[in-house]
């Protein structure tokens, strides 16, 4: 059934993969991104002749996640360009890259803005929609990251998107009742085929990181990019995200998972997340809140 979709950060890497190969599902996609008009133009363009190419209806909208002005905006014309909103992909974020101590507060402010306090952002732009059509899925991008085996000089980021993670099992069990479902995606590291490493921010401190760079962990950040060569799988292919999100976006309503692994490497996130979750679900059940599992009542 063909849905409308707006999918947050597509002007690449995951986001730009799943806008595409959701279009060519048969969806009416957004793909959403700041500053259209400047830095994005060529991104847009690509998106504009993507479609024709492949007459398929993807659509770019201006989208500023750390706006919410700007969020309020973009989901505004969509529902008034198609009457609904069906799918909201939280997938924005950003990496960053070094030790620690070395990022200044601010940046760990700016961390968790752009990876967690977006996704509150377009939730409260678009609940409304989908709780009022009674119906709809929001899909999270997450990371293995959040519960796998984690190497340092990522912290942040780390950081960042557990507490997405959180703040997705928590709207997970509020949205069921409102016959809204939600799935997170959770992707291990791939370090090919996006721009996550390639434009990692770098720690504002230069001469804290300077002492690290110096002292007896001066070889741990080529340490940690070695360890991740050694520990990715060679024909790993990041297409396998996007098509992941298009699997679980064509679902039949109630049947979608709360989550999805996509990792090459096997980091353990898999293992630790069916953990946590049983003992969510067994908590539930014992509070007399099973139906917070999951919606049941398909329109």
């Amino acid at each position: 059934m063909k849905q409308v979709i707006v999918i947050t950060g597509a002007s690449s890497g995951f986001g730009a993969l799943a806008a595409r190969e959701l279009a060519k599902a048969g969806h009416t996609v957004y793909a959403s991104m700041r500053d259209t008009a400047g830095r994005n133009a060529p991104q847009v363009e690509d998106a504009k002749q993507f479609a024709q190419d492949n007459n398929v209806d993807l659509r770019t909208v201006e989208l500023d996640v750390a706006s919410q002005d700007s969020v309020d905006a973009a989901i505004q014309q969509i529902v008034k360009e198609n009457g609904h909103l069906d799918v909201v992909i939280h997938n924005a974020g950003h990496m960053v890259f070094g030790p620690a101590e070395a990022f200044t507060t601010e940046q760990l402010a700016a961390a968790y803005d752009i990876n967690v306090l977006s996704t509150q952002r377009v939730n409260r732009a678009a609940l409304p929609v989908l709780r009022k059509q009674g119906q709809g899925l929001v899909l999270w991008v997450g990371s293995t990251s959040t519960r796998g085996g984690t190497p340092p000089y990522l912290a942040p980021y780390f950081a960042a998107k557990a507490g997405m993670d959180a703040l997705a099992i928590s709207y997970a069990g509020e949205l069921a009742r409102w016959n809204i479902e939600t799935t997170i995606i959770v992707p291990g590291a791939f370090t090919s085929g996006t721009n996550h490493f390639a434009h990692a921010g770098s720690p504002a401190d230069k001469e804290r990181l300077a002492e690290y760079e110096a002292g007896p962990t001066a070889t741990l950040a080529a340490e940690i990019m070695k360890g991740f060569e050694i520990t990715a799988e060679p024909d790993a292919d990041v297409l396998d995200v996007a098509k992941a999100i298009v699997k679980v976006v064509d679902m039949p309503f109630g049947t979608r998972p709360l989550r999805v692994h996509i990792d090459p490497a096997d980091d353990g996130a898999e293992i630790v997340n069916g953990v946590a979750d049983h003992v969510r679900k067994e908590l539930l059940y014992n509070m007399g809140l099973s139906d917070l599992l999951k919606p049941s009542k398909a329109k």
